[in-house]
């Protein structure tokens, strides 16, 4: 890990090329991002992570956006269809208990799955609190509409990860819930005080701020910073995500190929680590637009370096929980459609 770059990683297909072999060892990403591009059948898929480890030499984590309903890289027959985070809130809205026990199970056997491929962080929880007008890119993705609901499964869910030996990294930091546009095409603004940020957006992340690890989000917060998005924007990181949320865990930038953020890559690249986030994430595997982004990523140390290692210190063995015992259980909740 010492040779580290703060950089995540996507690759373009399902086997690395020989240019990408290449890239990877001469620019040593921290990590690597699968997306469903990346994903065919079994051997395929564990023969992929193991080959982008052996690219920077030891066991990077590799990650992956594995949350359940449209959000879903794996898909039958490598993993069950599983419902959204909103099902599991409208479970616990019906039976606090049945809710709180269903969002652990499933991240449990989120754990199982991604652990038959090598794969193990997983970007879940889902912490954003959505609010009426909002763009649909979360939708039911989020756990519910109430802070303390959306807190509560969230810990639920990260608790189950971990459990597994899967990293969780909460999403996306502040908060994505009141965005009227979808990131992935434009940036949105957010008018709202920062007293209602505070009670309602911010509030899951700073009940799950132990947490190791949490991604940003490319939203403009008028009232903090009026000019730039989360992700580039130093006064948001410094007041808002490490004051007032007290976040201290790895901070990682949403995707940079986005089309919220403005600039070429080696701008994106280079204003993202200059406004205090540790590792810039790039996933789309494009050549052309990784180049841009190592040409401004640096050196892992410091206390990103220290964060990152924090991170990986904290994943642990898996339980010994039975699999079949907990889909029977998870069953009894919902039906996972294979």
């Amino acid at each position: 890990m010492t040779e580290s770059q703060t950089v995540i990683l996507g690759c373009a297909g399902k086997s690395p090329t020989r240019e990408e072999i290449s890239f990877y060892r001469n620019e040593m990403p921290w990590g690597f991002i699968l997306f469903a591009r990346n994903v065919g059948e079994a051997e395929q898929l564990r023969d992929l992570v193991a080959h982008l480890r052996d690219c920077v030499g030891w066991h990077a984590p590799v990650f992956i956006d594995q949350e359940g309903g449209r959000v879903q890289r794996l898909r039958p027959p490598l993993a069950p269809n599983y419902p959204a985070g909103g099902a599991l809130g409208a479970l616990y809205r019906d039976d606090e208990e049945a809710g709180l026990r269903a969002a652990w199970l499933l991240s449990r056997l989120h754990a199982f799955d991604l652990a038959r491929y090598g794969v193990d962080a997983d970007c879940l929880p889902v912490l954003d609190v959505p609010v009426e007008g909002a763009s649909d890119v979360i939708g039911q993705r989020a756990y519910g509409k109430e802070p303390k609901i959306v807190a509560a499964l969230g810990r639920a869910a990260a608790d189950g990860l971990a459990a597994g030996g899967v990293l969780p990294v909460m999403k996306h930091i502040p908060g994505h819930g009141r965005a009227t546009a979808d990131t992935h095409f434009e940036l949105p603004t957010v008018t709202a005080s920062l007293d209602d940020l505070r009670r309602h957006d911010f509030a899951p992340f700073e009940a799950l701020n132990d947490l190791p690890a949490a991604m940003t989000a490319h939203v403009v917060y008028r009232a903090v910073d009026p000019a730039n998005p989360a992700t580039t924007s130093g006064k948001v990181v410094e007041e808002v995500i490490r004051g007032l949320i007290g976040f201290d865990g790895l901070l990682v930038s949403d995707d940079t190929s986005m089309k919220a953020l403005s600039g070429d890559f080696p701008t994106k690249a280079a204003s993202i680590l200059a406004a205090g986030v540790d590792i810039v994430l790039h996933c789309n595997g494009d050549m052309d637009e990784m180049r841009g982004i190592v040409s401004r990523v640096k050196p892992l140390e410091g206390a990103a370096k220290a964060r990152a290692e924090r991170a990986l210190a904290s994943m642990k063995a898996p339980d010994d929980a039975s699999e079949a015992d907990l889909r029977a259980e998870f069953a009894a909740y919902f039906e996972a459609v294979a």
